[in-house]
């Protein structure tokens, strides 16, 4: 099982979950964040650190969520592997709260 990074963290891009990770399966893309099903370890520690609720455990998934499981994995493959937490992005505030935000995804 792994864990996935969810449409609620396009755009917000926060990195509080990055910090927890004790095998660094966080890759970062332009304006988002995926976790890499073959390096995470369900360890669960990146869960309860994101503020915007954007982490799920794979057998957690909401269904209208599920297709995201599947753009972790692939992106994984090409986003730099981040492991330290940075800034979040000037407008990630106005975003929080944003619905049906793939059309924003950035690769």
């Amino acid at each position: 099982m792994t864990y996935v990074v969810v449409e609620s963290c396009i755009r917000c891009k926060l990195t509080d979950c990055v910090e927890v990770c004790p095998v660094d399966c966080f890759h970062e893309g332009p304006n988002f964040l995926v976790i890499d099903p073959e390096e995470c370890i369900d360890c669960s520690l990146c869960e309860p650190e994101c503020p915007v609720n954007a982490i799920y455990s794979e057998d957690d998934l909401p269904k209208e969520q599920e297709h995201f499981l599947e753009l972790n994995a692939e992106l994984s493959q090409i986003w730099p592997v981040i492991s330290e937490m940075k800034d979040p992005p000037e407008d990630a505030d106005e975003w929080r709260e944003v619905k049906d935000k793939l059309q924003y995804l950035e690769r």
